[in-house]
């Protein structure tokens, strides 16, 4: 016994000092709320800005803000390449998210090369603020963007993070002619879809009776949404980390965790506000109503939002490790919009997905190390991209190794590669049942009516008795900022603190990893966080089985005048007669267009029928594209916005008639000349630039080679000869 005494002091002194220096951390953390909130803009940004546009100085104020990000010393930006806009999510938290480390989506783009931009908000609204007064502000940011790089060779790119996902989607649907590609990072747009078992945030709404509960949050903040309630909701979803793995991470490591803890807690400890309305307009429409994808949306003057009309390319990155928005979430939509891979290619849409395996859902924005891959090929191949044929595709990452062909085409570590999917793909991901739509429709249902018996009987109540000084009041007590406030400087007890954690931290003697002591610490710890987990996955199933009980329920269906065809109707996305016009009048412009054009056309539609018959597409091709367009005279390129709608005009025409197209392709390029020798050895480039052709692309090629002629054909085959003496053995 005598013997273990001095191990087990040691490791009492060890946990002591760990104690203090953990107090200390949580003091500092305190502090930093504190000055966070002092601040008229507490952001986050690692990177220096300057204001290019005022929200508040729009027709329609808003408390959002343009700013351009200014490069770290000796790094340049190119004027003439696609500028990016990355929009934070007003969701709880403050600004800054998308860029607080070098390696994030702001530093990728800048890194790249590009100028980049970002889109923030102050913590308190505009007064009468709007949802749609925001999505008619980010527009007006788009637009100045653009404005300021007439040169650049395509439209601005916007990342859209989280909430700022669906925002931008229905600013995109508005204003299809603005942006150029759109990407979603973990950003929810079918609030309804997931799988049994998972994603019991979706239920929410319903467990509470619906957004009555959104609408007395308001009325109790004086007209305000605070967003510390969002926060909330979001740490409930993992009790474990939330209550032991993040703190006890911190106090297993003072030494090392200090300040990646701290640089997260100022971000995640600075909830802003919303107005009520903006609150009451999201629950209503999107948290319970789940109403956008199935376009059942308008803005105030009428105009149907359908996401159909979005002519921008969508790049959706989500992860299966997302448990605030699920890939079912994330991609769901696509299903409410198209019912076949046909209606994507009528609509003129190119969709790219990608799905990570693990990451959740803050990294996916966040973490430079393990969703940096993703974030660099996306910002790289933002162009190729652009200039895709309308579809569907899923993003394939592969590292770049001695067998890669070609690998000078290919921009960093890793080969992007696209591969077709279709509509059955996503939904193989999981989705509700009828029976499922049916219970979530109910919900909406009772949600309607609890909100009108709250705003008639209660809402006056309420809003007589909060007076501005009780909703402040309430707001500094909740939870999510008590905790925070509790350990600064302001409670005179945490004064102290200081002292004793700069003596223990001259003292620290951390006992070794192998110390019996230590061996139990981190098995109680486990014991701990797997009993946290165990618990909210039964708190979950318990949510779940409750939300399937009560709105599964025949009496409550008839009660709210419910049945199945009803659902089936109103699921049904509305469509508009001005998009049928539009898309008949495509028609007939695509079929007269068969014999227009020259070289340049023949040469981009016989790449689209080769490549048709190939299973994906990848960098390389693009990356020869690029090189043999900086080839031609300047005189003689086209603007890079005008060749993507030669292309996208040529893969049309194959997939209107394909027979005729390669029957009117031969009267494209003069007969007799050079044109058709020349014009398909660029062919050849362009198809062979990713390696061997499949058989199938091969006898795509040979037709087009027949079609250009025996002399073409024969000029090309004293080439391939040639090249191949030459050719080193």
């Amino acid at each position: 016994m005598a013997q273990n005494t001095p191990a087990i002091g040691d490791y009492l002194q060890d946990a002591c000092q760990r104690s203090i220096m953990f107090l200390d951390v949580l003091r500092q953390r305190g502090n930093i709320y504190r000055d966070q909130k002092a601040k008229a803009v507490p952001h986050v940004l690692e990177f220096e800005t300057e204001l290019v546009l005022d929200g508040r100085s729009l027709p329609r104020p808003v408390n959002y803000a343009l700013v351009r990000v200014l490069p770290p010393s000796g790094d340049g930006v190119d004027s003439r390449k696609r500028p990016f806009i990355v929009v934070d999510p007003r969701a709880g938290h403050g600004p800054g998210i998308g860029g607080m480390k070098e390696d994030s989506e702001i530093g990728v783009a800048l890194r790249a090369g590009h100028p980049c931009y970002f889109v923030g908000f102050t913590p308190e609204p505009m007064p009468d603020q709007t949802i749609e007064d925001v999505w008619t502000a980010q527009a007006a940011f788009v637009a100045k963007v653009a404005e300021l790089h007439p040169k650049a060779i395509g439209k601005p790119a916007i990342i859209a993070n989280c909430q700022a996902g669906w925002q931008t989607m229905i600013m995109a649907a508005v204003n299809p002619d603005i942006a150029g590609p759109i990407l979603l990072a973990g950003s929810p747009l079918s609030y309804w879809a997931g799988v049994r078992g998972k994603n019991p945030l979706r239920y929410l709404g319903g467990i509470l009776g619906g957004t009555w509960s959104a609408a007395l949050a308001g009325d109790i903040g004086g007209g305000k949404f605070d967003g510390a309630n969002l926060v909330s909701n979001f740490e409930k979803l993992n009790p474990a980390n939330t209550l032991w793995d993040k703190p006890y991470k911190v106090y297993a490591n003072i030494e090392s965790e200090v300040d990646r803890f701290l640089d997260f807690e100022t971000w995640w400890g600075s909830p802003i506000l919303l107005n009520a309305g903006e609150m009451q307009w999201i629950a209503d429409n999107l948290f319970v109503g789940n109403k956008l994808a199935r376009g059942k949306l308008r803005t105030s003057d009428g105009l149907q939002i359908d996401l159909r009309n979005i002519s921008s390319p969508i790049i959706v990155f989500a992860s299966w490790g997302d448990d605030i928005t699920p890939p079912q979430q994330a991609l769901g939509w696509i299903t409410e919009l198209y019912g076949s891979d046909d209606d994507i290619a009528a609509s003129g849409q190119t969709i790219v997905y990608a799905l990570h395996e693990s990451i959740g859902h803050l990294g996916i924005f966040v973490s430079g190390k393990v969703a940096g891959k993703e974030h660099d090929e996306f910002v790289d191949a933002m162009d190729m991209i652009d200039m895709l044929p309308p579809g569907l595709y899923e993003a394939i990452f592969t590292s770049v190794d001695e067998s890669t062909v070609n690998p000078e085409l290919v921009e960093g570590r890793y080969l992007f590669r696209l591969e077709p999917r279709s509509v059955d793909d996503i939904r193989a991901l999981g989705g509700n049942s009828p029976e499922d739509d049916l219970k979530f429709a109910a919900a909406a249902r009772v949600s309607n009516i609890n909100l009108q018996l709250y705003q008639t009987f209660m809402a006056p109540m309420v809003k007589a008795m909060v007076t501005p000084q009780f909703a402040e009041a309430m707001r500094q007590l909740h939870p999510n900022r008590m905790r925070f406030s509790m350990f600064s400087d302001e409670n005179p007890a945490m004064r102290m603190v200081a002292g004793a954690a700069e003596d223990a931290k001259g003292k620290f003697k951390p006992v070794s990893p192998d110390h019996p002591m230590a061996h139990i610490e981190k098995a109680v710890s486990a014991w701990i966080s797997t009993s946290l987990t165990e618990a909210g996955n039964e708190r979950d199933r318990f949510v779940e089985q409750l939300f399937h009980l009560v709105y599964g329920s025949p009496l409550l269906h008839a009660l709210v005048g419910l049945d199945a065809r009803q659902v089936a109707e109103e699921g049904a996305i509305e469509r508009e007669s001005r998009r049928d016009e539009l898309e008949r009048s495509r028609q007939r412009e695509l079929d007269g267009s068969f014999e227009k054009g020259g070289t340049t056309e023949a040469i981009l539609r016989s790449v689209a029928f080769v490549r048709m018959a190939e299973k994906s597409v990848d960098e390389r091709g693009f990356a020869m594209l690029q090189q043999l367009y900086n080839e031609q005279p300047p005189d003689r390129r086209l603007a890079p916005t005008e060749l993507k709608l030669i292309l996208r005009d040529q893969r049309a025409l194959l997939q209107l008639d394909e027979k005729r197209a390669l029957d009117s392709l031969a009267k494209l390029v003069p007969e007799g000349s050079g044109e058709r020798t020349s014009a398909l050895e660029l062919v050849r480039r362009l198809v062979l630039a990713s390696g061997p052709l499949s058989p199938a692309g091969t006898r795509h090629l040979a037709r087009i080679e027949k079609i250009f002629g025996s002399h073409a054909k024969r000029a090309a085959s004293a080439r391939r000869t040639a090249e191949a003496t030459d050719s080193p053995r």
